[in-house]
Parts: structure tokens; C-alpha cells; sequence
């Protein structure tokens, strides 16, 4: 793939030199992508994802954001 470098006018001075998009285009090769839980067994297994996904929220040694270290 080739940098597309674009010119573009900026504050001070006349052009500037401006790398553009550096990504390729695409879609998911097959359909199953992002579909998680079919891939999991049993419910402890999805609950166990979830737990670590959000693991903000769920985690012992840290506190979510409606969580306090000491009670009010």
C-alpha cells in the first residue's frame, strides 16, 4: 500500500504536506465474526468472559466508578 500524501493549506504558511489514510478497506472475511456467544459452552463460561471484559466493574483489588474504598 502506498502513503497518500495530500497538500493542505495551514496558519502561517502556504501548503502543507499531510500523510492521508493509512488504512485498507475491508469487511469481515466470514459471518461468525463477533458472534461470542455461540463459541462459549456452557453459561458459566459467558459469565466468565463477561467478568473479564468488564473487569472495571467486577474486578476485587480495584473500584468502578460507582464504587467507594470506604463506605459512606
Amino acid at each position: 500500500m502506498t502513503d497518500k500524501i495530500e497538500k493542505k493549506g495551514a496558519p502561517g504558511s502556504e501548503t502543507v504536506e499531510v500523510l492521508g489514510a493509512t488504512f485498507e478497506e475491508g469487511k469481515p472475511d466470514s459471518v461468525e465474526a463477533g458472534k461470542w456467544r455461540q463459541k462459549m459452552g456452557s453459561r458459566a463460561e459467558k459469565l466468565k468472559y463477561l467478568e473479564t471484559a468488564e473487569r472495571y466493574w467486577y474486578a476485587k483489588e480495584s473500584y468502578g466508578s460507582e464504587k467507594r474504598k470506604k463506605p459512606a
